[in-house]
Formats: C-alpha cells, sequence, structure tokens
C-alpha cells in the first residue's frame, strides 16, 4: 500500500497549490497534466511562510506552465465505434470491429486495430474490453523496460500497477518499491514510455527530483528531457 502523506492547500489568490510534506530535503515543484494541477512537496519541518514565500517565486512559472498545457491538443473521449482512431505506440489505428460468435479479441495491425466481439454487445462491453487490453500491451511492455532498467541502476522493483491516473504518468513508492504507470502510456511512443520507467526506478535510488537526481537520468538516457517534453506535448485522452 502506498504511503499517504499529510498534505493542505495554499492558496494564493485565485491558486491553489497541494502541499504535500515529505521526509525530503529540497522543495519541489510541479504544474501536472493534463490539468495544470499545483502540487508541492516539502520537507518535514520547513515553516509555512517559507514555503508560501517560494511558490510566489514561481507563480510566473507556474502561470507559463498551466497556459501551455491548457493549450495542448486533447482527444475526445473514445466511443469504440468503427474507424473511430485509437493510438498505439505513438501509431494512429483506424478501429475495425467485426462481430463474430467467439471469445472477444484484439488485433493491431499496421494501419489497423480489429475489435471481434460477439454480436449486440454493449459500448461499455467494447470499452472495458479495449482497456484491458491497452492494460496489458502497457504491461508487458513495461516489464521488459523494467527488467533492462534494473540491471543497469543496479535496483529491484517490487511490483507494477497498470492503472488510470488523471494526475500524472507514474509514481514509485521508494519504501514499498512499487511502480505504478498510467494507462494511456500505451498510446505514446515507445521512447516515452522509456523515460517513465526510467525516472520511477530512479527514484529507488533518490527519492527527490534534486540535483542528484537530474544527474543520474542524464548519465544513463541523456534525451530525457526531448522524451518528457514529446509526452507532455502529445494529445490527452479526455474523459
Amino acid at each position: 500500500m502506498t504511503r499517504a502523506y499529510p498534505s493542505h492547500q495554499l492558496v494564493i489568490g485565485s491558486l491553489s497549490v497541494e502541499v504535500t510534506v515529505k521526509p525530503i530535503k529540497n522543495l519541489h515543484l510541479s504544474v501536472v497534466p493534463p490539468h495544470g494541477s499545483v502540487r508541492i512537496s516539502a520537507p518535514e519541518g520547513m515553516s509555512p511562510d517559507h514555503v508560501r514565500a517560494y511558490a510566489i517565486g514561481k507563480l510566473s512559472w507556474i502561470r507559463r506552465q498551466q497556459t501551455r498545457l491548457a493549450g495542448q491538443r486533447r482527444e475526445s473521449p473514445r466511443l469504440v465505434v468503427e474507424r473511430e482512431s485509437h493510438y498505439l505506440w505513438g501509431r494512429r489505428l483506424l478501429l475495425q470491429i467485426q462481430e463474430v460468435n467467439a471469445a472477444p479479441r484484439i488485433e493491431a495491425h499496421a494501419k489497423r486495430l480489429v475489435l471481434r466481439v460477439r454480436p449486440g454487445s454493449t459500448a461499455e462491453k467494447r470499452q472495458s474490453l479495449l482497456a484491458a487490453w491497452y492494460r496489458e500491451e502497457l504491461r508487458r511492455e513495461a516489464a521488459i523496460l523494467i527488467d533492462t532498467w534494473q540491471q543497469r541502476l543496479h535496483v529491484q522493483a517490487n511490483k507494477l500497477f497498470v492503472q488510470a491516473m488523471t494526475r500524472k504518468w507514474g509514481s514509485c513508492n521508494p519504501k514499498s518499491r512499487n511502480i505504478r504507470l498510467n494507462t494511456q502510456l500505451a498510446q505514446k511512443p515507445r521512447g516515452c514510455l522509456e523515460y517513465v520507467v526510467l525516472h520511477e526506478l530512479a527514484h529507488l535510488l533518490v527519492p527527490s527530483h534534486g540535483e542528484e537526481f537530474v544527474t543520474l537520468l542524464d548519465s544513463h538516457l541523456p534525451d530525457w528531457e526531448e522524451r518528457r517534453r514529446l509526452l507532455n506535448s502529445l494529445p490527452l485522452l479526455c474523459g
């Protein structure tokens, strides 16, 4: 189970900031896609006035990031209907629905995503099948990358959880050593998934996002910042 750290809302004018107190050394600020919510992780014992002053000093940067996210393209919710656009590892595929008297099945081809369902299947059933298929696609690819990067970093994660996430692409609990990944990563290029996997596994060595953490990413994946920018610039799936 992921440890729940104490948190509270810091209000600065019209801006609401979620402040979470953790056993870390430095303040960490993030503007989280898709909605641009603002979060600060603060060291235990740091005064609220210090955290407020830090947030005020970052207001211009926060507004720029929120403006960027607000202008980011968004995909409409998927209805799972014939010739609808879906994405797999960055490739656009057109959905083809085939009704057959057999167990449901999904196949990805060069330009098509074939969904075979029983006659009369509901939209909810088709959505459920597709969501489960994406989870398994992501789980399989992530497992390969996790194994590779565990060997390179000389770390060992405990469990991998693949789930719908609205505020971040992934997370890592250094104490439980559990990794969580956003199901939508299966729709993004594999290079983006590799960046997220490395990012989360690196937290098993460096829990914070400070200079040591950045140096670690730089040494193992020199283009990680480009991959992060690509990931955060791609269309978001609304829902």
